[in-house]
């Protein structure tokens, strides 16, 4: 693809292996932006304004380049389950989302300030989690650190413990929903 510069305005290991995926030259600069949890506004639009003010802090840096934000949040009923912060409180959130369903929202921003571009979308995910009863979930709290992670667990790192089925895209889930990312820098290298 013929894009201009690359940065994905994220710390996190797992943007950045998705990324990889697509075989595409990128630097990370972790975009400073404090986080909007919104109850006002819906799960779409609260995974784009926060993936749009990480992106923006680092366009407005690096105007030449174009900057790649991205935000997941997991909903239940509607609420917000951010990070936990605590392992109780992972134990609270896991213990809320057993033999439920709820969706996985990633809000992405690309901006490129000096074309003036810029485009957002986000995408949902249903995901359905096994009953779990408190000693499951203690053996799942075992095995991962929930602490930075959105509704406190990870479907890449033993998933199949406590997730009985996925509606959507898996990436999306993990942080960054690559199909439709690969389908809009199309769209962006024209």
């Amino acid at each position: 693809m013929n894009l201009p510069p690359l940065i994905l305005a994220s710390a996190s290991p797992r943007r950045a292996e998705l990324l990889r995926q697509l075989k595409l030259d990128f630097r990370i600069i972790p975009g400073a932006a404090i986080e909007i949890l919104d109850g006002q506004l819906s799960p779409f639009e609260v995974c784009q304004l926060n993936a749009h003010r990480k992106a923006r802090a680092v366009a407005k840096k690096n105007p030449d380049s174009l900057v790649l934000g991205a935000d997941t949040l997991v909903f239940l009923d509607g609420k917000i389950m951010g990070k936990p912060a605590d392992i109780a409180d992972a134990q609270r959130m896991l213990t809320q989302l057993q033999g439920r369903t709820h969706q996985v929202v990633t809000g992405v921003s690309l901006i490129h300030l000096r074309a003036h571009r810029e485009r957002m979308f986000a995408i949902g995910t249903d995901v359905t989690f096994r009953p779990l009863d408190a000693e499951q979930v203690r053996d799942y709290l075992a095995e991962i650190n929930p602490l930075d992670k959105a509704g406190a667990y990870a479907i890449q790192e033993h998933g199949d413990m406590i997730i009985a089925e996925i509606s959507g895209s898996y990436s999306n889930v993990i942080g960054l929903p690559v199909e439709q990312l690969r389908t809009e820098l199309a769209l962006w290298a024209g």
